[in-house]
């Protein structure tokens, strides 16, 4: 099953660049598509691989911050080349 997720992440803290950074790095990283914008990074692919990524890359990614939230929207499709018609 091919799913596609959009991930915010919200460190609550100062100097809270190089933990976006170094979660988005990771994430580019993998073998899937990954797609970015300047608020929110996209990852497609098969359910389990994204699944078994993100449960590695967002633990790591907490325990380099002191508070945070982490924004997840998963979709059950693969919209990674979807474009508006209008």
């Amino acid at each position: 099953m091919r799913i596609s997720v959009e991930l915010t992440m919200t460190p609550l803290q100062d100097d809270f660049e190089p933990a976006i950074i170094h979660f988005i790095k990771k994430l580019r990283a993998s073998n899937l598509k990954v797609l970015e914008n300047p608020l929110s990074t996209q990852v497609y692919g098969d359910y389990d691989e994204v699944m078994k990524l993100l449960t590695v890359e967002i633990k790591e990614a907490f325990e380099l911050i002191e508070k945070g939230l982490l924004y997840m929207k998963i979709v059950k499709s693969d919209r990674h080349d979807y474009e508006p018609h209008f």
